[in-house]
């Protein structure tokens, strides 16, 4: 399903959003599920460079914050130039309905050299022998993998992006607003200053 034929008109992208017919009933996906009224947003592409050296940092960031903050990873996958990317997002929330999200969206960047360039089978065998680690039932992961409901939550995904005038990965919003620059490519480059600084000042206003 192509991202345009979601209509996303009303749905508030700077909230977290719930489980519903128009993302095959399958929510944001909460690093740290508190309360907060912090949000920090990504919007990523699991075959980008850019976000896979990003993954680090922004777990750096995540464990230094705690339920201070939540964290939310959309998929936004460029494949155009990323023929895996959507691929890898099915892995990842083919997971989420087996509870181990965040275990596969961590293997899966973590390990993307191993998967970024295959064929359609190897992929797949790739991301089974993840799914296998994970302890995941194989046979449900196979079939939510290619499921339209995953299918379904990744265009509703990419369909919030775009609405937000997402064109690049990663993209990060914190309580709805695009990052400046400045904390954006900290996070790439693991300086993380500049949006420590963000985060401390939404904290205090809360």
């Amino acid at each position: 399903m192509n991202s345009t034929s979601v209509d996303v008109s009303n749905v508030d992208a700077t909230a977290i959003i719930g489980p519903s017919e128009q993302n095959g009933n399958i929510g944001d996906h909460v690093y740290n599920d508190t309360e907060s009224s912090v949000i920090l947003v990504e919007y990523g592409d699991f075959q980008c460079p850019g976000c896979g050296s990003a993954h680090p940092y922004v777990k750096t960031l995540l464990e230094e914050y705690g339920d201070r903050i939540s964290f939310v990873f959309r998929n936004f996958p460029l494949t155009s130039i990323h023929p895996n990317a959507r691929a890898a997002a099915a892995a990842a929330e083919a997971a989420g309905l087996q509870g181990k999200y965040w275990e596969m969206h961590d293997v899966i960047f973590e390990n993307q050299s191993e998967w970024q360039n295959a064929n359609t089978s190897d992929r797949l065998t790739t991301f089974i022998s993840y799914a296998e680690d994970l302890d995941l039932d194989v046979a449900q992961f196979e079939n939510d993998f290619a499921s339209s409901a995953v299918s379904q939550k990744i265009s509703f995904d990419q369909a919030l992006g775009s609405k937000e005038g997402v064109d690049s990965t990663p993209s990060f919003f914190l309580n709805g607003e695009r990052l400046p620059d400045e904390a954006s490519a900290g996070i790439l480059q693991g300086d993380l200053t500049a949006i420590e600084a963000l985060l401390d000042e939404k904290l205090e206003q809360q």
